[in-house]
């Protein structure tokens, strides 16, 4: 068997404004794909994004997880449990991995997957948080938290919005506003940035929310804004557009 992807390369040619695709493997499974320039990525869609397992379990979250348990049980608490410099590593590892996949999921709607996601990214700052020895490597993981809230709850807010349900929606944007607004400081600059950036989005998404109306000659501004969006790589804001594209009756 050839190991020459080129027939593939070029019956799947790169086109960046849809380079996602989610496919049947031969085992039956689905698994997500993204087209690059020079090649292809592919995801599974459930478990770790390598589909690799790590002693056992599903992941290295998991591992930790029954590791806090046992240590629990040894302990009658939890106190003397740390993250030590190597799981600290495989960790930040598998966020990294699982922020690739949240991030393409979202752009193909796949808003179920995205919230499964940031929730295993979120526990992944919940241990540090608690159980986090080395400041720095605490803080390069932490800094981000304020993004991955905000993916947590876009990806919610679009599940609602596709059920018409309005109210919800609204809750769940105050109440993400609110958990980044309280958050201790951490002084980088990127969690400046991210906390900035994500605030001022999720303060449009309330507004539109409240607002709940569409602008003269929807589908054009649409089009403009989806091309724009791609463009920024602003990818979130791409798979939103594409929704309200699809909801005007038509196919992107």
């Amino acid at each position: 068997m050839s190991n020459d992807i080129s027939q593939l390369l070029q019956e799947w040619p790169y086109d960046p404004q849809d380079p996602i695709r989610i496919i049947p493997a031969q085992d039956g499974r689905s698994v997500l794909q993204v087209r690059l320039p020079l090649g292809i990525e592919q995801y599974e869609l459930d478990g770790r994004p390598d589909g690799k397992r790590i002693l056992a379990h599903d992941t290295v979250l998991e591992m930790l997880h029954h590791r806090l348990q046992q240590h629990i049980v040894e302990n009658a608490a939890d106190a003397g449990f740390v993250l030590d410099e190597d799981d600290a590593q495989r960790l930040q590892a598998e966020a990294i991995l699982f922020y690739y996949r949240y991030l393409m999921l979202f752009q193909v709607s796949e808003y179920e997957r995205v919230e499964r996601d940031t929730d295993h990214n979120l526990q992944v700052c919940d241990l540090f948080e608690r159980y986090g020895d080395d400041p720095d490597t605490r803080n390069a993981v932490l800094q981000f938290k304020p993004y991955i809230l905000r993916m947590h709850a876009m990806a919610r807010i679009m599940q609602c919005m596709q059920g018409n349900q309005d109210e919800q929606a609204r809750a769940i944007v105050e109440e993400t506003i609110a958990t980044i607004e309280s958050m201790e400081e951490i002084d980088t600059p990127a969690f400046q940035f991210e906390r900035l950036r994500s605030l001022k989005y999720l303060y449009t998404v309330r507004k539109q929310i409240s607002e709940a109306v569409l602008p003269v000659n929807p589908e054009q501004r649409l089009q403009r804004e989806l091309s724009q969006a791609v463009a920024e790589e602003n990818y979130e804001r791409a798979a939103e557009i594409r929704d309200r594209l699809r909801n005007l009756g038509r196919d992107v």
